[in-house]
Formats: structure tokens, sequence, C-alpha cells
């Protein structure tokens, strides 16, 4: 009977560490292909899930290490019939250094709801860009507020001043990242290619596509042979076609 041990594997002259990281990348390029195949609502959906887990996650670690005990800056109980002010800034420190529970909530709703919203202004705007960006960091901090208890006594207003600062926030570290990751001048005219790939786990061959000049004008005519010039391989070529003939939002120019 064939061994499937790490040791026979080795025997057979393959390396086990890179059998299973392959796997892991055929799994998640079939998941993102299968996501791009969706519609909207779908992806959405699955996408606030998987953010919401990951949120939930960190805050329950957060909460952890800064228990009733182990927080070197402990939350102060708030003073016998204080005023709104003072119960508003108790509610604020709590929700930033509440139980594992709380911070579990606090946090999947916040990254729920970031990356939410990111993945509707991707299908919407056909990129991510600077707007979609904001708009995913206000709605998250605008619900974070209202979750959090962070608006005592006047929820609306604090949650409209939180999603306004989170959308600056993100503004500001998006335009300071794209500054200092790549020519702006030349990722302009590759940005919702960038984003076709991204989807489909091929962002490897973003190189080949500004190496043949394949601009985001350029992908309503894409052809196989096209793609072949510039040195894809047969199926990236076969996702790309077919990413572009069922999702036309990918191909219109900016």
């Amino acid at each position: 009977m064939a061994s499937s041990s790490p040791a026979a594997g080795q025997a057979r002259g393959g390396n086990p560490l890179e059998e299973w990281s392959g796997r892991l990348k055929a799994l998640e390029a079939g998941f993102r292909k299968w996501m791009a195949e969706q519609p909207t609502h779908i992806e959405a959906a699955v996408t606030t899930a998987v953010g919401a887990v990951q949120g939930g996650a960190l805050g329950g670690l957060m909460g952890t290490l800064t228990a009733d005990g182990g927080s070197p800056f402990p939350v102060p109980q708030p003073p016998p019939n204080a005023n709104p002010q003072a119960m508003a800034s108790f509610k604020q420190a709590q929700a930033l250094a509440g139980g594992p529970l709380v911070q579990a909530r606090n946090f999947a709703v916040m990254t729920g709801a970031n990356a939410g919203i990111s993945c509707v202004m991707r299908r919407i705007r056909g990129a991510e860009d600077i707007q979609g960006s904001m708009a995913a960091a206000f709605g998250s901090g605008a619900l974070f507020s209202i979750v959090s208890g962070m608006g005592t006594p006047n929820p609306v207003a604090n949650a409209i001043t939180t999603g306004a600062a989170f959308a600056v926030f993100q503004g500001g570290f998006f335009m300071i990242g794209q500054k200092f990751s790549k020519p702006q001048s030349e990722d302009m005219y590759y940005s919702r290619a960038r984003s076709m790939l991204q989807k489909l786990g091929l962002e490897k061959y973003e190189k080949n596509f500004k190496k043949g000049l394949l601009t985001d004008q350029t992908l309503p005519f894409l052809t196989d042979s096209a793609l072949r010039d510039v040195k894809i391989p047969p199926g990236p070529r076969l996702l790309i076609l077919d990413q572009i003939k069922r999702d036309p939002g990918f191909a219109k120019a900016g």
C-alpha cells in the first residue's frame, strides 16, 4: 500500500511543504474564481461573513489580552449620577477596552461591514479606488459606533462623526499606499485589469499585461492569441477571457 506520509513524499523526491503550498494556492484560486462568477449580493455576503469571522477572532484575542486584571489601562467605573457627557466618555472607553465577547462583536461588525461594502463598491466601480475605500470605512466606522454604544447620548450624530473620521483616515492611508507602492502615472492605465486579475488569483500576470501594453482600453478586444503573445499559460488565458465575457464591467474603459 502506498504511503502518503511526508517521509514517503521526500522518498519520491517531492517536497511536502511545496506540495501543500501548491494545493492551498490552487484552492484559493478556485475560490476566487467561484466568487468572481457569483452575483454581487452573493459575493458581498460571503466576503462580509469572512471579514466578520476574521475581525471577531482578532477582537476576541484583544479582549482576552486586555481582560479585567490584565489590562494596562483599566476602565474606571462612572461616578453615580454622571452627566451625559461623562457617560459618553465612559462608553467610548468601554468600547475600546471591553471583554473578549464585546471586542469580538465590535470588531466583527467593523471588519465585516468594511469587507462587504468594499466588495460592492469594487463591483460597481470596476476597480479598487479611494472612493470605494472611503465609503467602506465610513460604513464600518458608523456601524462600529452604533454597535459599541459609543454614541451615547446622541448615537446618530456620533455614528456620522465616527464614520467620517474612519473615512478620512482610510482615504489618507490609501493615498499614501498608492504613492509609495507603484508609479501612479503608469498604474492608472491598468486598474481594471489589476482588479480582474486579483479576483481570479492571477496577480502575478499583471507584469505580462504591462509588458504587452494590454491596458484597460484593450480589455474588450482581448483574444487568446493576444494573451499567448505575452506568455500567459493556457489555463489563466481561459479564466481571463471567461471573466471578461461574464462581467463586461471589467472591460469598460475608465
